[in-house]
Formats: structure tokens, C-alpha cells, sequence
């Protein structure tokens, strides 16, 4: 090789896709498995062993491509004919590739998190490309900005959804303020509550100011306009909201419950960072006192600890004493749930997570319709209340002391004293 010669290495084209590549092929052939399972499972439910089968294999749909976190991968869904001729409406439906599905729900979840993250709607395309390869065609700006509009829709849809016949034992409410700004600076107003069954179901989302017992009226109208007529046993949210007047004008017999996470923070705020540690164990020995006889001795406690050096602290915590120790009149496998907002919180948190400061801000319908789709997709994800049975019988106004049935109390008692 002469001197000066340049030897130019090139990478064999492609290699930096070939473990994506890989990936794909592997998802093909698993989607594929498990979808010929799929139509085997339905042939056999279908087709009686000792009869000529009425239901046949009969080629495959047309290939679609399907847009997922991994990139575009190609699906072909088998095809299944009767041979009976009776349109009965028994017919093959893949549950894992549904008809039009061109998206993973995994991406149509990671979609309304780039909107509201600010990337623009010719900019998706562009955004996506890592994760989805340049293929992704079906992501035009064209295809972004009808999907906002599905999305606009399914808000408005929900928001003006009958409620009639609807019941809800307790209630949590917040307003939650969010990175991303609104440009009329109000926060998101949030109602969670729990049905009959224990199941949390989100019920009212409107952007208003979270002091303003005007704006947590019209959200709570709205609810009673559209057949809510029976009001929770509890509601559980911050000292601050003004939800807690307009609750008593709309639903005057729900029984309020400082959220204790909200309180807490409340009182540390109001003492030197010194003695946060040993004044946040005093406060958890009342919340997680046994009965509430325990709870009011360390409510006291607190209250002389505290007052003549930090009268602003023992204030905050004294002036909301039997709005904080509601709990103990319910079940006490709720207490957990019904002590703090953290419903609220905890779906709240990723989605605060998933924004971030900018200059600009975003209107209402955009962040109303972002933070809906966003909580829709964790709705699926919540837990059923622990202790749901005991449901029932605060809705037929069964009474709990310290967190027992006064029945079952009684009952003890008794058991005790013929011991």
C-alpha cells in the first residue's frame, strides 16, 4: 500500500438498526403465535367435537402494519368463515389486534404526553422517529391533529355524560396545579369517588381557582344537573379548597375529611426545619392512633407542645380537630384511603411529571383534553378499595366507632362479659 493511501472503513448498511430489527422480527412471530392460538381457542370453543365443523380457517385479512414502541410491525389476522350460512353474529374478533387498530395503546398513551410536553404537530413525525423508525407514516401532521380532535371530543363527550342513578360513597377532591401552565392561570379542579362496588372512577375535571368556592359550585351543579342526587357519606380534601362551601350548599349532609397529607405539610410549614422530625412523629401518633380516644390524647399533646412557642402551628392544626378524626366513624380498612387525598395524588403525580415549565401557555381545552386522556389511561390501572364489603352498610347508615361495626362491637362486649 502506497504512502499516503486513505482506506475508508465503511459499517455494513444497516448494522446500527439490527438489534431493533431483531426485536421486530421476534414481536412478528410471537403476535403471530399468539394469534393463531387465538383462532384455535375459537375454533374449538365453537365447534362441536362429534358435528362437521361450522367454522373454517379461510386465508388472512390483508397485512397492516402496526405502529408500536419497538417501530412498525406487520400483522396478518386470519380469516374465519361459516359454513352454515347463519349470520347469528357469531364471528372471529382478534382481542389482541383489533379491526383499525393502527396503534399500540402504549403509543396512543405516549402520544397525548408529547403533546402537552409541547412538541407541535408537525414536529410528532420527527419526535417519534427513534422509537418508531422514519416509517411512521401514520403519523402525519394531518394524522396528529384529527386525533386531538378525537380526543377534544372524547372530553366533551365525558364531561356532559349523564349521571343518573350513579352513587358514590366518598369523594376526593383537589385542585391540582400543573407544570404547564394554563394561560389564564387557573388549576385543574378534580372530584374522584368510590361506587357501591369499590371501584374509583374519575367524575368531574374542569379547569377554576382552587380557592374559589364559585368555581368548585359550578363543578359540583354540574354534577347534580346531569342526575348525581345522592350525596357521598364522606369527602376528603385540603383545608384551603373552596370546595368544602360549596359542598355544604350542594350536598350539606357529606361528612367532611381534612386530607392529613395536605394538613401535615401545613403545620411543618409554620415551625423551624429543626424540629420538623419530632413534630411529624406527634402528628403521625394522632392519624395512626387506634381509636379515636388515643388520637384526641396526642392531638392535645401536640396542641400543649407546641402552642406557646408556635401558636400559628398548634392554630393551623386545632382549628380543623373534628374535620380531621371523621375517619374513625368508618371502616377501618378505609382509613387508609379516606385520610388523605392520595387517590388524587398519587395519579396526579406522573402526570405533574410528565410536564414541564415553559414560557408559553396552554389553553384550556388543551390542557383539560391532555390531562383527561392521561388520567383515562391510569383509570384502568386503579385498585378496587380494600374493604369494599363494608360499603354496603355505610350506604345503609350502619354506624362505626373507632372503625368497628357498633354491632360487632356490641357483640364483643357481650362475648367478654359472659366469658
Amino acid at each position: 500500500m502506497g504512502k499516503g493511501t486513505v482506506v475508508e472503513i465503511r459499517k455494513p448498511e444497516g448494522i446500527r438498526d439490527l438489534l431493533t430489527e431483531t426485536i421486530r422480527d421476534g414481536a412478528r412471530s410471537l403476535l403471530a403465535a399468539a394469534i393463531k392460538a387465538e383462532v384455535a381457542e375459537f375454533l374449538a370453543a365453537n365447534n362441536p367435537e362429534d358435528e362437521k365443523a361450522r367454522f373454517v380457517r379461510n386465508g388472512y385479512l390483508p397485512e397492516r402494519e402496526i405502529q408500536t414502541g419497538i417501530g412498525a410491525v406487520g400483522v396478518k389476522v386470519p380469516r374465519v368463515r361459516d359454513r352454515s350460512g347463519n349470520a347469528d353474529g357469531v364471528l372471529f374478533r382478534s382481542s389482541i389486534v383489533p379491526a383499525y387498530l393502527r396503534r399500540s395503546g402504549s403509543l396512543n398513551e405516549f402520544l397525548p404526553l408529547l403533546y402537552l410536553k409541547g412538541i407541535s404537530t408537525n414536529d410528532f413525525s420527527e419526535a417519534l422517529a427513534p422509537l418508531v423508525g422514519k416509517e411512521a407514516c401514520n403519523l402525519s401532521p394531518g394524522v396528529i391533529s384529527r386525533l386531538k380532535a378525537e380526543w377534544e371530543g372524547d372530553y366533551d363527550v365525558w364531561s356532559k355524560r349523564s349521571l343518573k342513578g350513579k352513587e358514590y360513597v366518598y369523594f376526593w377532591a383537589d385542585g391540582i396545579h400543573l407544570e404547564a401552565r394554563m394561560d389564564d392561570k387557573q388549576c385543574v379542579l378534580v372530584i374522584i369517588g368510590v361506587t357501591a362496588q369499590g371501584n374509583k372512577e374519575l367524575i368531574a375535571l374542569e379547569t377554576g381557582f382552587r380557592e374559589s368556592k364559585e368555581s368548585w359550585l359550578s363543578l359540583l351543579r354540574s354534577m347534580k344537573e346531569r342526575g348525581l342526587t345522592k350525596a357521598p357519606k364522606l369527602a376528603v380534601g385540603d383545608g384551603a379548597l373552596g370546595f368544602w362551601g360549596a359542598l355544604t350548599e350542594i350536598f350539606g349532609e357529606t361528612r367532611h375529611q381534612r386530607c392529613w397529607f395536605h394538613k401535615m405539610g401545613n403545620v411543618l410549614d409554620k415551625l423551624p426545619k429543626s424540629l420538623f422530625q419530632r413534630a411529624k412523629k406527634h402528628l403521625q401518633d394522632i392519624w395512626m392512633a387506634p381509636t379515636r380516644e388515643d388520637a384526641c390524647k396526642a392531638f392535645d399533646f401536640f396542641v400543649g407542645e407546641y402552642r406557646p412557642k408556635y401558636p400559628k402551628a398548634a392554630g393551623c392544626l386545632e382549628k380543623d380537630r373534628e374535620e380531621m378524626l371523621a375517619f374513625y366513624d368508618f371502616p377501618a380498612e378505609h382509613w387508609a384511603h379516606i385520610r388523605t387525598t392520595n387517590p388524587i395524588e398519587s395519579t396526579f403525580a406522573s402526570v405533574r411529571h410528565r410536564t414541564y415549565k415553559s414560557k408559553g401557555a396552554f389553553s384550556r381545552t388543551t390542557i383539560l383534553t391532555m390531562v383527561f386522556k392521561l388520567v383515562d389511561n391510569a383509570e384502568k390501572h386503579w385498585r378496587r378499595l380494600r374493604g369494599f364489603n363494608y360499603l354496603a352498610d355505610i350506604i345503609q347508615g350502619i354506624k362505626f366507632t373507632n372503625g368497628i361495626r357498633d354491632d360487632a362491637a356490641e357483640g364483643s362486649v357481650n362475648a367478654g362479659v359472659a366469658a
